[in-house]
């Protein structure tokens, strides 16, 4: 469990509301994990296909380009120009595959996050732990980012 989740007064909080609260936050940061992986496949597939599209311009359209034939069959013929091509669409699969991830683990974080918002009247019952309670939503928002104030991102 996180410090400063651990660390929250047994008074304001109880171990439930604390598991909560650390779920919320694991799943933010896997949210998070996806989202930046997401973008680096998409940086490196965007230049390997320019890598690729240079690579096919200079070798094989430039020297080829009286026959389409020719350029294909020379295509087709050197490995390395198979190597490259697998590599650009093997890239953008896998960036496919990240963007469902993310997407998933972004509804699964909104989702817990919006029922802890809906359900904060029971996990903060007593008086003085409900007035209270906007100490643990800042430091959500501060340390990690996390809006449990408002049901909207």
């Amino acid at each position: 469990m996180d410090y400063s989740i651990s660390i929250l007064d047994d008074k304001m909080t109880d171990q439930a509301t604390k598991k909560m609260l650390q779920n919320v936050i694991e799943r933010k940061r896997k949210f998070d994990y996806l989202k930046k992986k997401h973008t680096w496949t998409t940086i490196v597939a965007l230049v390997l296909g320019f890598l690729l599209v240079v690579y096919m311009y200079y070798f094989v359209v430039q020297p080829y380009s009286y026959s389409f034939f020719d350029m294909f069959s020379h295509f087709i013929s050197k490995p390395t120009s198979f190597l490259y091509f697998a590599a650009v669409f093997g890239t953008y699969g896998y960036m496919l595959v990240l963007k469902k991830k993310a997407d998933k683990a972004e509804k699964e974080f909104h989702a817990l996050r919006c029922e802890i918002v809906d359900k904060s009247k029971d996990l903060w019952k007593q008086e003085h732990a409900w007035k209270e309670r906007h100490i643990i939503f800042k430091v959500m928002k501060e340390k990690y980012d996390i809006n449990l104030f408002h049901e909207n991102k």
